[in-house]
């Protein structure tokens, strides 16, 4: 069937320019208020929006409705959807909601383990892998077909992505398991948070070497850090994070009053950096809570204005 998906993040990436996507977080209540009011800060300098899905397994509102409600704003979303939750019926009904309100990317992730959040008796669902995931939406755009092999009517037009991280242990699998996601159908790779530059582009020039860069955008994943507190806990407490030592010291070593001006500076300094290397698409800058700096840190590494597309 081969439907093509009109994704404004598709086109901007496909026509060669730097994609610039950023995150929203939903709230533990049901105020759209505050999905609004995250979607106003960054919505006019980035090309499209994720919502999370209950990250570190805790309730929250359900990233299908911020999507909506981003929607509604003009903005573009990027749903995230993640398997832990869900089995093969509740996300391909949840695939088919997303597309009745025309949402056109869709991220595809396995989740935190509940033991992370605030229902540690929850059971893990995970009928369907990640990479599973990522085939399933493939198989109902590019062929029309529910799994059990049922016709759709209006089949969903997604962008299909998938995250990646450079950095956990082993290193070595790390480009094979990329182009696993790339085999099963992702369209685009969002990373994680990326401190350890070197390591980065290390990771970058192995994917080139198999040509992956070729068959996938890959978006750059940026967390400005707020405060030296905040560096060494993604350090020592964040699973499959690489923060080296002198990012941490050059945190420690800023006054108090600066370390959160001087984590923006780190961060600038990594897209400007980031930018010249072979292979990077764009970038997803996950301002956590912290959504008011997003604009300054775009415009600052000069990536604004963002491209308009048809």
């Amino acid at each position: 069937m081969n439907v093509k998906t009109p994704s404004k993040l598709e086109k901007i990436l496909r026509s060669g320019q730097l994609a610039v996507t950023s995150e929203c977080g939903p709230p533990r209540g049901s105020d759209p208020e505050e999905v609004v009011k995250k979607a106003k800060l960054i919505g006019d300098c980035v090309d499209a929006i994720n919502v999370t899905d209950n990250q570190t397994s805790v309730v929250r509102m359900s990233s299908l409705a911020a999507c909506i409600r981003i929607k509604l704003l003009g903005y573009e979303p990027v749903l995230q959807m993640v398997t832990r939750d869900r089995n093969r019926i509740a996300l391909q009904s949840d695939i088919l909601g997303a597309a009745s309100f025309d949402i056109h990317n869709l991220l595809c992730l396995s989740g935190d383990h509940q033991s992370f959040g605030d229902n540690k008796q929850g059971q893990n669902v995970h009928d369907l892998d990640s990479m599973q995931l990522v085939q399933t939406v493939r198989h109902m755009r590019d062929e029309g077909k529910f799994l059990n092999g049922d016709e759709i009517k209006r089949p969903p037009q997604m962008f299909v992505g998938a995250a990646a991280n450079p950095f956990a242990d082993p290193f070595e699998i790390r480009v094979p398991r990329l182009a696993k996601k790339i085999a099963c159908g992702a369209e685009f790779i969002q990373t994680q948070c990326i401190y350890n530059l070197d390591r980065f582009e290390e990771w970058m020039k192995l994917a080139r070497d198999r040509g992956l860069h070729e068959k996938v955008f890959i978006m750059a994943g940026m967390t400005p850090l707020k405060s030296v507190g905040m560096a060494r806990y993604m350090k020592n407490r964040v699973p499959g994070m690489d923060v080296p030592d002198d990012v941490v010291k050059r945190m420690a070593d800023t006054p108090k009053e600066k370390q959160a001006e001087e984590g923006i500076n780190i961060c600038i300094e990594a897209i400007e950096r980031l930018k010249s290397v072979e292979g990077v698409s764009g970038f997803h800058i996950m301002a956590i809570e912290w959504e008011e700096k997003v604009p300054e840190i775009v415009k600052r590494a000069g990536l604004y204005p963002r491209p308009k597309v048809d």
